[in-house]
């Protein structure tokens, strides 16, 4: 069982373990031990978002890196799918990324990518965790306080957002008046640049990282606060992104936000129309609404749900042969266009189906009917295995047996926070309420953090 990666690398509290600076060192170690080529020096491109912690993490892992016989490029703040491009662009034995995407400021974390530009393996996740430690019972000293990143490597911005207008030839915003919240994060270095050359009204906020302002009140956390824009400066359509980029959501002209089970709707019968979309299969999560299979079906689409994760997501993907998968939450992949999910790619294919459609979001989406659904979150001290407390237990098998055939139930732990998330959707949505707090204060009762 993996102790330091999560289901998006390693994430914790900057400054904290795991992401203290000696165990951020013997991390650097470790990976440049687990990703060389045939005895080749190891070649390692380094991406990092806005947190104010994003330099020495990335000068102490660089060090790191360094001590374990790589080379690292830095590319300097960049989204994360960025990252993953440049690696398998440019033959890299491995990519990496320091963000904790749409977490805190306080909070950061290490992602890593294969040198094919794919997140690792569960199995050499492991193998790198065991020279982690190993590394830190060697008792190895940390690196001087004088670490730095290598100097920036200007140009891989603008390789990367060629590639993605090379993936939509002929997209125009010509006409259209476009709000865009780059969360203060990865996207500001980038967004900018990108839809400077796709004509039209764009207008940029939240693109001022200040290292503490990361997701705070604004980005893919906060659609509402784009779909206010869009309303306030009449505009065609809003985009929003998480601090690292991977994912987005959108607001249509009517100011309602669009989450990640419309883009998958869209994107699923675009691709079915022009005959792209293998097998007519779309890969979804656990926590994709009851109302996206209903609008898949009508399709004629199958919808498979994967564990909640764009890694699961893409795992079965490539296990189905499916073009298409994605969350609720706005990671979205696309088989050929990319190997992560990338919220800049996602937002251009998205435009580009409206500007092919000749039709607004709000008209493309008009007949997803979603089931109420409502998610809380619980703040636990560790992450006990749920089934084998009995209150809580008990509680989700109530919730379960009473909502049967007219609602689903989804408890899970995060992967990259200390939180428990209770989601349940049901016609009713009194008894959703009803339940979902009834689950929620069993969980609180038995391993919630005091208030």
């Amino acid at each position: 069982m993996r102790q330091l990666f999560g289901t998006d690398g390693i994430r914790a509290v900057a400054g904290v373990a795991p992401l203290d600076r000696r165990t951020v060192f013997a991390v650097g170690v470790a990976l440049a031990h687990h990703i060389g080529k045939g005895g080749e020096q190891p070649r390692v491109v380094l991406g990092m978002d806005t947190r104010e912690s994003s330099p020495w993490i990335a000068a102490t892992l660089t060090a790191g890196l360094r001590q374990g016989g790589a080379l690292v490029e830095s590319a300097g703040v960049i989204t994360t799918p960025a990252i993953a491009f440049l690696t398998r662009a440019h033959g890299f034995g491995a990519g990496i990324v320091i963000s904790a995407s749409h977490n805190p400021w306080q909070d950061n974390g290490i992602k890593v990518f294969g040198p094919d530009g794919y997140k690792l393996p569960d199995a050499t996740e492991l193998a790198i965790e065991a020279e982690i430690f190993t590394q830190l019972a060697a008792d190895h000293a940390e690196p001087t306080a004088d670490a730095e990143v290598p100097t920036v490597e200007e140009s891989d911005r603008a390789e990367y957002v060629r590639s993605l207008l090379a993936a939509v030839p002929g997209l125009s915003l010509d006409g259209k008046r476009i709000v865009v919240d780059c969360a203060n994060g990865a996207a500001s270095a980038v967004a900018p640049q990108l839809f400077a050359g796709l004509l039209g009204e764009v207008r940029i906020h939240n693109s001022s990282p200040d290292g503490r302002n990361i997701n705070e009140g604004c980005g893919a956390l906060h659609p509402d606060v784009v779909a206010r824009r869009v309303v306030e400066e009449k505009a065609d359509l809003g985009i929003t992104f998480d601090g690292d980029a991977h994912r987005a959501l959108f607001a249509d002209e009517n100011g309602k936000v669009v989450n990640g089970d419309a883009v998958m709707l869209l994107a699923g019968r675009d691709l079915q129309v022009r005959g792209l979309l293998r097998d007519n299969t779309v890969v979804a999560t656990t926590m994709s609404n009851m109302g996206l299979e209903a609008a898949f079906k009508r399709s004629g689409i199958r919808m498979l749900r994967a564990p909640v994760g764009d890694k699961y997501v893409l795992q079965q993907m490539q296990e189905t042969g499916a073009s298409l998968g994605g969350e609720q939450s706005g990671h979205i992949l696309f088989t050929g266009k990319s190997t992560t999910g990338d919220g800049l790619l996602t937002a251009l294919l998205l435009l580009d189906i409206v500007h092919r459609s000749g039709k607004s979001l709000g008209e493309l989406t008009a007949d997803l009917k979603t089931f109420p659904q409502v998610i809380v979150n619980v703040r636990v001290r560790e992450k006990r295995p749920l089934e084998s407390i009995p209150s809580v237990a008990s509680a989700i098998r109530d919730a379960e047996q009473a909502l049967a055939d007219t609602g689903r139930v989804v408890i899970r732990y995060s992967g990259t926070e200390a939180l428990a998330r209770v989601m349940i959707e049901a016609e009713d949505e009194g008894a959703m309420r009803h339940y979902a707090d009834a689950i929620a204060s069993a969980i609180r009762a038995e391993l919630g953090v005091p208030v």
